[in-house]
């Protein structure tokens, strides 16, 4: 126990037995008739409450108290109401407003629906026993799936990246988007004999990507940061680090929706041209008529239907397109477009083509 509340007891104590030793005088003094007893009582009664609060508010220690009571009480009361406009503007904080122009509407030709039985998908043949929605929706509609890459991916020579003049070593943070980014990356800077710094700082679109790194760098001495597929994900982040310049390993396609992200919340940053996409050879594949909805995801995969099949017609054969630049593409080359995804029913292709060939095979 505290020195001070041994002395508050000792205090009290005193008050106490003087009160006591007043009330008997008192009661001594006052005559007590036998009518008029009770009378008497309630006087003694009070004088011995009057006794100790006049005590109590002459004893210095409880005068020292009570004033630290009320002023921990006020600076508890000023700090609650402090706090709460900023516990509102954290809130806020955790929900960032990003005003991205929208894409253009894209509009899909009502052509007839006939059945679909074969369908090619513009991707690489996926592994033995691997899972895969475009063997299952086939499964499940029981018709043929073809897997064929129209595009293939080439890295730029060290000589072709020098001609951007990007120095990458002015930049402190690397976006990166894809694996292939990573992958071309290092390449460059093998190629080109740079030393990437341990400070370098690496924005990954999501955890894959980021994990993948390990590949190149000992990911537990590094800075690393991860959405959870887009790059918006990461817009606290780096809004934290604004001052650092990025650098942006992309393909020679457009990245439109991630440079108008950074434009947006003002960072500095470089589009560097590490990879280009370009057109597949398919001089073996003699025709396309097989088929009944072919599949594209990119504008370069159009670019080589056009280029290896410079006669093809149309006619049933419906194409499907994944994104709105691919969706633009399909128009621009006189195509039709007959399905598109991701849409407001089906954000994935395999969604939208379920949803279509149900229809398609009702007739």
């Amino acid at each position: 126990m505290s020195i001070k509340k041994i002395a508050q007891k000792k205090s009290l104590k005193k008050v106490v037995k003087k009160s006591k030793k007043a009330a008997a005088k008192t009661l001594s003094s006052i005559p007590t008739p036998k009518k008029t007893s009770s009378d008497a009582v309630k006087k003694a009664k009070e004088v011995v409450k009057e006794h100790v609060a006049a005590k109590k508010t002459s004893n210095p220690l409880l005068k020292v108290e009570k004033e630290k009571k009320m002023l921990v009480n006020t600076v508890v009361k000023e700090s609650i109401e402090k706090a709460r406009p900023v516990k509102r503007i954290r809130k806020s904080l955790k929900k960032p407003v990003i005003t991205l122009p929208l894409p253009p509407k894209i509009e899909v030709s009502t052509y007839i629906k006939n059945k679909v039985r074969n369908i090619l998908v513009s991707q690489p043949k996926p592994v033995e026993n691997e899972k895969n929605p475009y063997l299952d929706l086939a499964k499940k509609h029981n018709m043929g799936v073809t897997f064929r890459q129209f595009i293939k991916v080439e890295g730029l020579t060290s000589q072709e990246f020098r001609a951007q003049r990007i120095d990458i070593l002015e930049h402190g943070a690397v976006i990166l988007t894809s694996k292939l980014a990573v992958d071309h990356y290092f390449r460059i800077c093998n190629e080109m004999r740079v030393t990437v710094p341990e400070s370098m700082k690496y924005f990954c679109i999501n955890e894959q990507t980021a994990y993948y790194l390990q590949k190149y760098i000992q990911y537990r001495k590094r800075k690393i940061f991860f959405g959870h597929g887009t790059i918006i994900d990461l817009v606290d982040v780096i809004r934290k680090n604004k001052d650092e310049k990025f650098l942006l390993p992309a393909s020679d396609a457009n990245k439109e929706q991630i440079m108008d992200f950074l434009d947006e919340v003002k960072i500095t940053y470089t589009k560097g041209v590490f990879y280009k996409t370009v057109s597949a050879d398919l001089s073996d594949m003699k025709s396309l008529a097989d088929f009944d909805i072919l599949v594209f995801f990119t504008p370069v995969g159009i670019k080589s239907l056009k280029q290896n099949f410079p006669n093809f017609k149309q006619g049933n054969t419906r194409i499907a397109a994944f994104g709105h630049a691919t969706a633009t593409m399909v128009r621009n080359l006189g195509f039709r477009l007959d399905l598109f995804a991701p849409n407001p029913q089906n954000p994935s292709m395999t969604g939208a083509l379920d949803t279509y060939i149900k229809e398609a095979n009702k007739r």
